[in-house]
């Protein structure tokens, strides 16, 4: 185009509507785009920090699919828990059926104790010591400990030792040692009759000096002769019942094992011995593990029972109560742990979704368009070029004249 030549004031207007139409195009992009910013050719340093404020957003995005899977973990995991606990309370509800039950034996066992010291007097309640039962040792013992007892004139007790004079003395130290048997006078003379409580009603009296490994008392005397045991007979009908009710509180065992094997999410079970990591930010530096259990019968302490052997009595029946009760505390400790955990979990994914909020409005602080602006620069513009095309029809009026002039 340098074979043609314009005047200075046409070349002046044309290089003004040139330039508009650039900023006109310009702005239209910006309004078309919503940015300002939309290479690193219009801003380098906006560009690139916008651009790496939205890489760190997508990042953390991304990790919050696994944050809400955490959530659901641990949402499951403390649903197993709750159900967990209503099944420790009906194996405990099971449990307490027993201690309501008759006692399970219409005879309990029993041994007579005779004396053969040199007293001369009549032994009664009140008196112990005045018959031949005086200065006898009555030694009980049991799988927690020993008691010796000495039939005397006065009353005191120390660590394994007492010494008594009257029936209800007696029958005092063996209820504060743990020995389940009571005394009473037998209407033979000189002689003490000892009975099974009722809670122990199903275990065994022996008089080989041996303390027995499970529930059961051994009776030895001095100046005394432990006479035949007489075992404990069973009552048909009540051990029947206690029976029944080993099934029922086996079935919840069982139930206890697989809900603690079902309460799984997405492959992970935190009832089941599982470990949970989660990842809260881009760099993997912020991290929360946390621990599983395994809250199966044999993780709580429970296991199932046998029909014949236990339920027999209260005392077997407290011993499960006991167990049941450690296993409640359990799982009530690792519901409080839970809850915490899924606490810290779900701040951590209200954080990282504000946290991506503030980024992404960073990195539009950069970049984005004021529309408004640009819709006002469009139209300023338009305002613009029609009067650089008006001044460059004007700078064209004086070769216009000449062509008048040759015409």
């Amino acid at each position: 185009m340098s074979d043609i030549v314009l005047s200075a004031s046409v070349r002046q207007n044309l290089l003004s509507l040139q330039s508009t139409a650039d900023l006109l195009a310009t702005t239209q992009n910006r309004l078309a785009t919503g940015k300002k910013v939309n290479s690193a050719l219009d801003n380098p340093t906006n560009f690139f920090t916008a651009q790496s404020l939205d890489n760190r957003a997508s990042d953390i995005n991304n990790l919050l699919d696994g944050i809400g899977n955490g959530v659901q973990i641990l949402q499951a995991a403390n649903t197993g828990l709750t159900s967990l606990q209503k099944l420790v309370d009906t194996a405990k509800s099971i449990a307490t059926q027993v201690l309501q039950s008759p006692t399970g034996y219409s005879t309990k066992a029993n041994v007579d104790v005779t004396g053969t010291g040199a007293g001369t007097g009549a032994t009664t309640a009140a008196d112990l010591n005045a018959g031949k039962l005086g200065g006898a040792v009555l030694t009980f013992k049991t799988s927690t400990g020993s008691l010796a007892v000495t039939i005397g004139s006065s009353f005191s007790t120390g660590t394994g030792t007492a010494t008594v004079q009257t029936l209800d003395q007696l029958n005092s130290v063996l209820v504060s040692n743990g020995v389940a048997v009571s005394a009473s006078l037998s209407s033979t003379a000189d002689t003490l009759t000892f009975t099974s409580t009722n809670d122990a009603a199903s275990q065994t009296i022996t008089k080989a000096g041996t303390a027995p490994t499970a529930e059961g008392v051994d009776i030895t005397a001095a100046t005394a002769t432990v006479g035949t045991v007489n075992a404990a007979v069973a009552d048909a009908t009540s051990q029947a019942t206690r029976s029944n009710l080993v099934s029922q509180y086996n079935a919840v065992v069982q139930q206890i094992t697989t809900t603690a094997q079902d309460s799984s999410f997405n492959g992970v079970n935190l009832l089941n011995g599982d470990n949970l990591k989660l990842v809260f930010n881009e760099t993997g530096k912020s991290t929360l593990n946390i621990q599983g259990v395994t809250f199966d019968a044999t993780g709580l302490g429970l296991s199932t029972l046998t029909s014949g052997t236990d339920f027999l009595d209260n005392v077997s029946a407290n011993s499960i109560i006991t167990t049941l009760s450690s296993a409640s505390s359990t799982l009530r400790s690792e519901a409080s742990s839970l809850g915490s955990n899924l606490s810290m979990v779900q701040i951590r994914q209200d954080f990282s979704k504000n946290l991506i909020n503030v980024l992404q409005t960073g990195s539009s602080n950069l970049t984005l368009a004021d529309t408004n602006e640009e819709a006002a620069n469009s139209q300023a513009l338009s305002t613009r070029q029609s009067i650089a095309v008006s001044a460059l029809a004007l700078a064209n009026q004086s070769q216009q004249s000449v062509l008048q002039l040759l015409r």
